[in-house]
């Protein structure tokens, strides 16, 4: 059931409640843009805060921001969980906005409590494994938390405004998910420039009170539009759902499925439903239709949901499975993807920096992806999707399927123009004309990276605004939070796969006392050969996908 936060339907939604959402009214920064600004200003320069201030070694500051980033992308589980069984997407963000918001809050005030001077923080405050150490980790984990059950709420919070029983409405939404990724790299390109510019010049007492005001401003902007959102009631615990198809198919496993699909359990076609969707029964995964068959007249006095589910509720099952080999195809992108904040660093590190008398950090490229990103949305929606309706008479331009493959094969490009540039690089270094000592650069500018980082950049537009879309317009009505979670629950487990990847073959490439294809000092291994791999994996992953693509069938809805 969609109603306003008074009960209304009919003045709620469309643009003039995610104007709040996005930055989209009078061009003013608004909820998502706040959130992922003081998201990214804490996520870019907390390495730096763990060596400079904790005196953590280099090993165990990765390992630390691995961890906290792993759970920034499995906490969207619970959200999800969260608002489609008990609180509805509104609800659950503004509690998740409330806990994000006091934690902050708790490790600034915790550090000024502490006595620290006015522009940076006592070293010896939080040194070594003291007690104020596991109190700083502590906030910081919950508020990972925190901000990990806004993530999966906000994108199909602000979806939900949009009727897609109303044309115009449905075309905007699909617009709508460009500019909600617009808003998330505004967010990230301010955070990666002026945020840490301000951390590095000015210390970290004011460095984390900006993203503690910038989450509180994510949150009035958030209420402030209260009165213009349409509320979607959270329709009970989807894992139980699902839970009750696969118990009630076990139960019946040696019933007979009828020959008739219509004599399958499904509840009379007057019948209102609280989603609005009735799903048509399709005839892949036979078994999990037992669910639905009625082997008793008593079964329909008194349904048991563990003994009979509907027609329905046995087809929401079926479309999480059939999205799974989608999804796993999104874990290969974001394992290629993390490269762009490890071994393309490594690259530019290894390469000349010099532009004229200005040095560019190794580091500052990768505010390229964010311009990209920015560049890319506009033009894909104001002038790729209208071409694209031109050609195919869609009016999506391309499906979701077509767009998250093309971002796929933007990242074999990516890895393919890495590969190249590290190809060159080395080939400078063995004709003797770059240095061979560890942290050296050969004579090749760092600028020619600039081509793999705004490639990055396109696919991210490309697939994961398009993996977005699929996750929300697939899911069923009463899972799409639980869906919005397990897109980002990828960019996780890509990062994993990259970690292991990277171990895998630092552990076969150094065998014999090889120095091996990643080592300390790049000039003496072979990174271009990991970057190939990286080719072949990216590769193999979208011939996957194409392969499941074609395979896929939409949801049937009546």
């Amino acid at each position: 059931m969609i109603i306003d936060i008074n009960g209304i339907k009919h003045r709620c939604g469309s643009w003039r409640a995610c104007t709040y959402i996005l930055d989209h009214l009078r061009h003013t920064a608004v909820t998502q843009c706040f959130e992922e600004l003081a998201y990214y200003g804490i996520q870019f320069n907390l390495v730096t805060f763990l060596k400079t201030v904790l005196h953590e070694t280099n090993v165990t500051a990765a390992r630390n921001y691995t961890n906290w980033q792993g759970t920034c992308y499995m906490a969207p589980m619970v959200g999800a969980i969260i608002a489609d069984s008990y609180l509805g997407r509104y609800l659950t963000t503004v509690a998740f906005f409330a806990v994000y918001l006091a934690l902050v809050f708790f490790l600034c005030f915790t550090q000024l409590h502490k006595g620290m001077a006015a522009m940076s923080i006592s070293a010896s405050f939080l040194h070594g494994g003291s007690s104020q150490s596991v109190v700083f980790f502590l906030g910081l984990y919950m508020m990972a938390i925190g901000a990990g059950g806004i993530k999966p709420c906000v994108s199909s919070f602000g979806a939900d405004q949009f009727d897609d029983s109303i044309p115009t409405e449905r075309l905007k939404k699909d617009s709508f998910f460009n500019w909600f990724f617009f808003a998330i790299y505004i967010g990230s390109f301010v955070a990666g420039t002026g945020v840490v510019w301000v951390q590095d010049h000015y210390g970290w007492v004011i460095g984390l009170w900006i993203p503690t005001l910038f989450i509180a401003l994510a949150m009035a902007s958030f209420l402030s539009g209260s009165r213009s959102y349409r509320m979607h009631k959270p329709l009970g615990s989807p894992i139980l759902r699902v839970l009750q198809v696969i118990v009630a198919a076990t139960r019946k496993w040696n019933v007979g499925l009828p020959r008739d699909d219509s004599l399958l359990h499904e509840l009379p076609e007057n019948t209102i439903m609280a989603d609005g969707q009735k799903l048509h029964h399709t005839p892949v995964l036979r078994f999990l239709d037992k669910a639905a068959v009625i082997s008793s007249a008593e079964e329909l006095c008194d349904p048991d949901p563990w003994r009979l589910c509907t027609v329905t509720q046995v087809e929401e099952l079926k479309v999480i499975i059939g999205m799974l080999p989608i999804w796993a195809t999104g874990i290969v992108f974001f394992a290629v993807l993390a490269q762009f904040s490890s071994t393309f660093l490594e690259q530019g590190r290894t390469m000349d920096k010099h532009v004229g008398t200005f040095a560019i950090p190794a580091a500052s490229l990768a505010s390229f992806d964010a311009v990209s990103v920015l560049i890319w949305v506009p033009v894909y929606d104001r002038v790729l999707v209208p071409a694209a309706r031109r050609l195919t008479g869609n009016e999506r331009g391309i499906s979701e399927l077509q767009r998250f493959g093309a971002g796929l094969l933007l990242s074999v490009l990516v890895m393919v123009a890495a590969a190249l540039v590290e190809t060159r690089r080395l080939a400078l270094v063995v004709a003797g004309a770059g240095a061979h000592g560890e942290g050296e650069a050969a004579p090749m500018s760092i600028l020619w990276q600039v081509p793999q980082y705004f490639l990055v950049g396109a696919s991210v537009v490309f697939a994961c605004v398009g993996q977005t879309e699929f996750f929300y317009n697939e899911a069923p009505a009463a899972m799409r939070s639980l869906c919005s979670a397990l897109a980002l629950l990828t960019v996780a487990l890509g990062s994993y796969l990259s970690s292991l990847v990277v171990t895998a073959v630092a552990c076969l490439t150094t065998r014999g006392g090889a120095p091996g294809w990643i080592p300390d000092n790049l000039n003496d291994g072979h990174l271009d050969r990991f970057f190939w791999l990286l080719v072949a994996l990216s590769a193999l992953n979208l011939a996957v996908f194409v392969c499941f693509a074609r395979r896929y069938k939409r949801k049937n809805v009546s």
